[in-house]
């Protein structure tokens, strides 16, 4: 599975990626740029309760496995919840759905859309009972069983958002499995997820991080290596960075493309070249963060596997979604912020 923009990368995977046949059909979808929520329900025909949604937040194309996932939602209106749980028990009703069920939803542009609904249990059921305390494999057996949820003393609908946030973060064990790349995308590459628990987003994110093994660093630089069409996002982000201390670090063209916009970059030289290049700067420890996105199908990508592998290598933070570096970036500006107010 893939996430392709135009018809260059589009030939490169039908070319490389796959064998198409008629028994082996290519499914192309619409690709729906977003914020992804997801939501688990338990229905006995008849009544269907939802004890959470769960906001991503990295945006739609990153498996949800993968992603960053924060309950209560952060940020969306009370119109888009009404939206999910009404949409949530037609689905159940219409689909006749007994027992768990698990729905993938996108937002765009305001109007909410199904991706997809699963009729079983999800990763994120252990996750939601413990946080809301409902026995959701428990309700969903005896709901399999003949029992009726009125009885047991539940109603339709969204049941009231528990105190505090809460953020599953995924495990990855991309240092033990050498050829993996770890540029995250629509197959699932993690191997476990822990929880943060707190009263604000930025701390629960901070826990959670640390709890998944993850360094934060406060201090130091950062590199920037992107696409293009991403270029608008990091140099936001960059300018966020440098606010709060970091150096900033940049390939030749995403370093002319700050500079111009006001942000003070070193360039780091690419792969093969002389200089400063991106692997020495990961090598020798001179940046803490590396943020990488490339374009699938050239010679970028091929230099951005062995970025990323380095950085996994060397114990460096590699970020390929800028939602995930504006989620950490906001956990490094809250943390500054205490430091600067001591």
């Amino acid at each position: 599975m893939e996430i392709v923009y135009t018809e260059e990368e589009l030939a490169h995977y039908m070319e490389n990626a796959v064998e198409a046949s008629p028994e082996h059909p290519v499914l192309i979808d619409r690709y729906l740029t977003g914020k992804e929520v997801e939501v688990d329900a338990i229905s006995d025909g008849e009544t269907t309760i939802i004890p959470g949604i769960m906001e991503h937040i990295e945006r739609a194309g990153v498996h949800s496995g993968d992603s960053i996932a924060v309950y209560p939602p952060q940020n969306l209106t009370q119109k888009q919840m009404d939206t999910l749980s009404d949409y949530t028990q037609r689905l159940a009703k219409g689909l006749n759905i007994i027992g768990l069920m698990n729905i993938q939803y996108v937002i765009s542009d305001g109007e909410v859309f199904v991706i997809e609904v699963n009729p079983r249990s999800s990763r994120t059921v252990p996750f939601l009972s413990k946080i809301t305390g409902v026995p959701m494999a428990k309700l969903a057996t005896k709901a399999i069983l003949g029992a009726k949820l009125k009885d047991l003393g539940y109603q339709n609908g969204l049941i009231p958002n528990k105190e505090g946030v809460y953020v599953k973060v995924p495990v990855f064990s991309f240092s033990k499995l050498s050829k993996v790349d770890i540029s995250l995308g629509p197959e699932m590459k993690s191997t476990g997820e822990v929880m943060g628990k707190d009263q604000t987003l930025e701390k629960a994110l901070y826990k959670g991080l640390i709890g998944a093994g993850r360094k934060v660093p406060t201090h130091g630089a950062i590199l920037f290596t992107v696409s293009d069409k991403d270029k608008a996002e990091a140099v936001g982000l960059a300018k966020r960075f440098s606010d709060i201390g970091f150096r900033i670090w940049a390939t030749e063209g995403t370093a002319k493309f700050f500079e111009q916009h006001g942000v003070k970059t070193k360039i780091g030289y690419k792969i093969g070249e002389e200089d400063v290049n991106l692997i020495d700067l990961i090598h020798k420890g001179k940046v803490q963060y590396v943020v990488n996105t490339t374009t699938k199908g050239k010679q970028s990508e091929r230099d951005g596997f062995q970025i990323r592998r380095m950085s996994v290598e060397n114990g460096v933070p590699c970020l390929t979604s800028m939602d995930t570096v504006e989620a950490i970036l906001k956990v490094l500006e809250s943390l500054t912020f205490k430091i600067d107010a001591m």
